[in-house]
């Protein structure tokens, strides 16, 4: 399997360290503005390969044509927030860098799934299908798994058991208007409420845990510099998925083509993910509330469609 990431800053070079220790992996070729910064990460990595017990990875510093047949594509580069910023000041300048690194990116592996992590990722990822021939199933973004993630270690840390014990997922898009749908969230198979009742926990204030949730990520960039780890490990979690053709139900964002009476639009909702990409998108039923709150991360999302 071979695996290119276009940006080699924070994420991109983190997702690399993870990639070289994932058996399917036969190559890495990593791609950036600043090639002397790419190559001192491989370089850096290469001295890690004496220690591992994958494939021992061919480790590739180049341009595009060197990410020619790409089995997967990350694509973290473009603009980075300021300290104090939110994700959506970056939508018109990403929006014009996508759809160059796009049309790269198809040149060379018009067959590849392609992630993208570029911010606002949901947004980045729709100008991105919009200029280019890839299909929905393989063109994707990085959704709301990272925040799925927060939300599970933040439960965990509540009823004090480990986050794989936690089911449930932040939707819509990764911003402030992602939302938690309770209703199809649990503890051991168990609503949260009544796994707190049942075994002398402290209630759960949802209000609370949603703004940690939301909040956490700009707290972790603000304190130094960027949100790197969790985000890596998001991104490694949907390549695992593909590389082993695992069927892993993701939170990742996808063209909606009027499931949850959404149309024309990526959102970031539970979908099937194996070694065609997005094989199926789940559907769920929802409250009321929570129909609304997805509703309201729509509307989000297409006033930033409308900046670019």
């Amino acid at each position: 399997m071979k695996v290119s990431v276009i940006g080699m800053g924070a994420v991109g070079s983190e997702l690399v360290g993870y990639l070289i220790n994932l058996s399917e992996v036969s190559t890495i070729v990593a791609v950036d503005q600043i090639r002397a910064k790419a190559e001192a990460e491989i370089w850096d990595y290469a001295h890690t390969t004496s220690f591992i017990y994958a494939k021992n990875p061919e480790l590739v510093v180049g341009d595009y044509s060197d990410t020619r047949d790409s089995d997967v594509v990350v694509i973290t580069a473009g603009a980075q927030l300021g300290k104090g910023e939110t994700r959506d000041v970056l939508v018109q300048v990403n929006s014009k860098v996508i759809r160059e690194i796009i049309a790269q990116v198809e040149t060379y592996s018009p067959e590849a799934i392609v992630v993208i992590v570029t911010n606002p990722v949901d947004v980045i990822t729709h100008v991105a299908l919009k200029h280019s021939g890839y299909p929905r199933t393989r063109l994707i973004s990085a959704g709301t798994i990272v925040d799925t993630a927060r939300l599970m270690r933040i439960l965990s840390d509540h009823v004090k058991l480990d986050p794989k014990n936690i089911f449930g997922y932040v939707l819509g898009d990764h911003s402030a208007t992602g939302f938690i749908p309770w209703s199809i969230c649990n503890i051991c198979g168990l609503d949260v409420d009544s796994y707190c009742r049942l075994n002398d926990v402290t209630p759960i204030d949802r209000d609370r845990v949603h703004q940690d949730v939301i909040n956490i990520g700009l707290e972790i960039f603000n304190r130094k510099g960027n949100t790197n780890h969790g985000i890596a490990a998001s991104v490694f979690r949907i390549i695992r998925a593909i590389a082993a053709n695992e069927h892993s139900v993701l939170p990742v964002g996808v063209l909606l083509q009027k499931q949850y009476g959404v149309d024309d639009l990526v959102m970031s909702v539970p979908c099937v993910v194996n070694r065609t990409g997005v094989a199926k998108i789940l559907s769920y039923q929802f409250t009321e509330d929570e129909q609304a709150a997805f509703h309201r991360s729509e509307q989000h999302l297409r006033d930033l469609i409308a900046l670019t």
